[in-house]
């Protein structure tokens, strides 16, 4: 159950039903989620995760779909339920396979191992691995 509540479109102010809108509009989809109404009940906090989601998010060097998958990892990792789901939700949308969920979370369970291992035994850092 949330903390706060959900705030609905026909409920929210004029700044929310911006952000709203425009959450609607980019993602092609005829309402919000259930994590968009949450950060409503704060709209400044609301505009500005939009605003870095659209900027991070959008095509660049990395592909929609290594970004959703990059976001499954480190959600599964952070052990963030709402964003596991939405995000498995959204790379399965861009393509994604259940084989490659798999390795996903393979990759992302031997990152956290073997980090904690390094960190545990304090090992130096090897001069190849630095950039000067």
């Amino acid at each position: 159950m949330s903390v706060v509540s959900l705030i609905e479109y026909a409920d929210a102010s004029a700044e929310v039903r911006a952000v709203f809108d425009d959450i609607m509009t980019t993602r092609k989809v005829d309402s919000v989620n259930n994590f968009w109404k949450a950060l409503a009940n704060h709209p400044a906090t609301l505009r500005q995760v939009w605003e870095e989601v659209k900027a991070v998010m959008a095509p660049g060097a990395l592909d929609p779909l290594v970004k959703e998958m990059i976001y499954v990892a480190v959600s599964a990792t952070n052990g963030c339920e709402y964003c596991t789901y939405s995000h498995t939700a959204g790379a399965r949308a861009k393509g994604m396979t259940e084989e490659m969920l798999g390795e996903v979370l393979a990759v992302a369970s031997l990152a956290n191992k073997t980090n904690r291992l390094a960190n545990g035994y304090r090992v130096p850092v090897d001069e190849q691995f630095r950039r000067s």
